[in-house]
This record gives structure tokens, C-alpha cells and sequence, in this order.
């Protein structure tokens, strides 16, 4: 069973992979239920330091 952890990167590191998909990211947004500014939130964290840059601060 996965951790809560795990689930959230996974939710996030779906939404990107969605857009890339689709090709759109109002339209991977809009099927996740999530705006897109927490989009590029996402993006520009995992741009900026990968992956383990998606996991809670605390």
C-alpha cells in the first residue's frame, strides 16, 4: 500500500504527465480538478530540482 506520500507525488506527477499527453494544460487541469497555477507551481518545482522537489515541506 502506498503512503499518503506517495499518493500526493504520484496526483502531481500525473497532472504533469497528463498535459504533456493531451498536449494542454487548461484541458489536463481541468479533468484533474486543479487550477493552473498550481500547474506550473508543479512544473517549475520539477524543473527546478526534479521530483523530490514535489514532496511536502514541513
Amino acid at each position: 500500500m502506498l503512503n499518503s506520500t506517495d499518493k500526493i507525488i504520484k496526483y502531481k506527477t500525473g497532472l504533469l504527465n497528463l498535459a504533456e499527453e493531451l498536449g494542454n494544460v487548461s484541458k489536463a487541469c481541468q479533468v484533474m480538478g486543479m487550477s493552473r497555477d498550481t500547474f506550473y507551481r508543479y512544473k517549475s518545482a520539477v524543473d527546478e530540482g526534479g521530483v523530490e522537489a514535489l514532496f511536502e515541506r514541513t
